[in-house]
């Protein structure tokens, strides 16, 4: 009996690009962990990625992230407000179901239920309808020149394993919920969970009946969190991982000598900045009672002028951030310098605008991430310094990312500190995420905008940019909208984070703007 199985595994690897008994095994690690496998639960970077390699969306970025076909072999605009998408045929899920155009029904009506977190990637879309078994026919509420992007990160999830297991709704990650999808899975992508340890251990293995070839030759992804910086670059140095998506800022220029370990530099798209509760007459975790200083610009203003980004980047940061004064990357559709520009450091003027407003002095709580952003707890630290010198006492609660998205998504916040990436490449997703007034329906608008700023102006250039097609009026009109954005300081933004992949020589990467790690890419030679 041992021939047959021998063949079978061989064949198996076979199927997976890599020669029998080459497995080739990735070994990853970064300071958190993934937040949920349920592909419409989260949408948070890290947990994007890892849904990438079981979920797909029926378009994917190229290398130079431009939307080419995945699940769907092609689309046609059939009108101003409709797109025919053909499915593509003989693609299998990982439990062996066919793919029908049923399952991409379900899924976008499952992505606009109301505990998705998705619901940017499907912006615009009125309805998806089955034209045959391979057909639909997505129909907007108005022209949408950014829908290929948009559902690149449209999972596409099995209708049956759904309903079988009772997740025909999204797991509500911000209420805690668990649900069958958040630890398995059954998808049609390139690799199949084989198992979950949160916190501790997750194994991915590549998919035998996987529709396409992969540039790359991995066969199996350990992906172990360690929050320790130490522990974390020490891993890589006597080769227990093979990558290290985050390493320290302070341990970089040493690995970049370790002729046994290479990096990989790029700027990402995503801003680290800050926000602030501008909606409660009175905010939860401040000192001052009846009133909600936040909603004041001038205090807003003090504390945009009181931070140093500079020190930041020279102490903090050890060089690899680029300090902005906007809520996009330059890799983005919509930025422009003039939007860039930062309000100078000014202790002084910060000082006498915190006075003006009437706080001779101010507490209040900062929450903060120890374990999702480069630095980030030590950001928070230093900005706390810095605040304290103008006479603000702001208390750091810094926590695990887990427990942070879940508090923050309630709105359970005064001040926080984010980071925002934008997966489409097109300012239209950052606006319409973070400045954009909050839907009271639990829409897409607003739905990462947690301090809940609002102005009727720019909401309403908001709208129009979602559905202008002409490229030259709808870039100005995101360029209006984050210049009245800028001078409201609806938040603050504090640098666009550079990230260095750090990894041993013999493992080959394309390193990605949006920070995530495409497995189908990577080479271990």
């Amino acid at each position: 009996m041992r021939i047959p199985l021998v063949i079978a595994a061989c064949a198996a690897a076979l199927l997976a690009l890599a020669p029998c008994g080459e497995a080739k095994t990735l070994r990853w690690t970064s300071q958190g962990d993934i937040l949920t496998f349920d592909p419409m639960a989260q949408n948070e970077s890290l947990n994007n990625t890892f849904n990438d390699y079981v979920y797909e969306g029926l378009v994917r970025y190229n290398k130079q992230f431009v939307p080419e076909p995945a699940l769907a072999t092609s689309w046609i605009k059939v009108n101003p407000l409709t797109w025919r998408f053909v499915i593509r045929r003989n693609v299998k899920f990982h439990d062996g179901a066919p793919l029908t155009a049923d399952d991409v029904v379900f899924s976008f009506e499952r992505i606009l239920k109301p505990a998705s977190n998705m619901k940017i990637y499907a912006q615009g879309v009125k309805e998806v309808k089955r034209v045959d078994d391979f057909t639909v026919d997505v129909i907007t509420d108005g022209p949408n020149p950014v829908l290929l992007r948009q559902f690149v990160d449209a999972k596409i999830m099995n209708r049956a394993w759904c309903v079988r297991n009772n997740v025909v709704n999204p797991q509500n990650y911000a209420a805690k919920e668990e649900n069958y999808a958040a630890k398995n899975t059954n998808g049609t992508g390139p690799f199949m969970l084989k198992s979950r340890e949160p916190d501790v251990r997750t194994v991915l293995v590549a998919n035998p009946n996987y529709w396409d070839k992969l540039e790359g030759n991995l066969t199996e992804i350990v992906y172990t969190p360690i929050g320790s910086d130490a522990t974390r670059a020490a891993a890589l140095v006597t080769g227990e991982v093979d990558l290290v998506l985050d390493p320290p800022t302070q341990d970089v220029p040493r690995l970049r000598q370790n002729p046994q370990i290479k990096i990989a530099d790029g700027t990402e798209t995503r801003i680290i900045f800050l926000g602030f509760d501008q909606w409660r007459d009175e905010t939860p975790y401040a000192s001052v009672k009846g009133r909600n200083p936040f909603k004041d610009k001038r205090v807003r203003q003090a504390l945009y002028q009181a931070i140093d980004v500079e020190a930041i980047k020279r102490a903090t940061m050890r060089g690899l951030a680029v300090p902005t004064g906007s809520m996009i990357a330059p890799q983005v559709n919509g930025y422009t310098d003039d939007t860039a520009k930062r309000l100078p450091y000014d202790t002084v003027a910060a000082r006498r605008l915190l006075v003006d407003a009437g706080y001779e002095s101010l507490e209040f709580t900062l929450d903060c991430p120890n374990n999702r952003y480069i630095n980030d707890e030590e950001i928070c630290q230093a900005i706390v310094a810095m605040w304290a010198r103008i006479g603000v006492k702001a208390r750091l609660n810094a926590m695990p990312r887990a427990t942070y998205f879940q508090k923050i998504q309630k709105f359970d916040t005064s001040a926080y500190l984010l980071g925002w990436a934008t997966a489409t490449f097109d300012g239209l997703y950052t606006l319409q995420s973070l400045v954009r007034s909050v839907d009271p329906k639990g829409g897409a608008d607003g739905n990462f905008n947690l301090g809940k700023y609002s102005n009727a102006q720019v909401d309403d250039l908001i709208d129009k940019v979602k559905g202008e097609v002409d490229d030259q009026k709808r870039n100005a009109m995101m360029r209006e909208a984050l210049a009245l954005h800028n001078a409201d300081i609806g938040h603050i933004p504090l640098h666009q984070q550079v990230i260095p992949w750090a990894m041993r020589a013999n493992v080959s990467v394309f390193h990605r703007a949006d920070n995530r790690l495409d497995a189908r890419w990577v080479r271990i030679d």
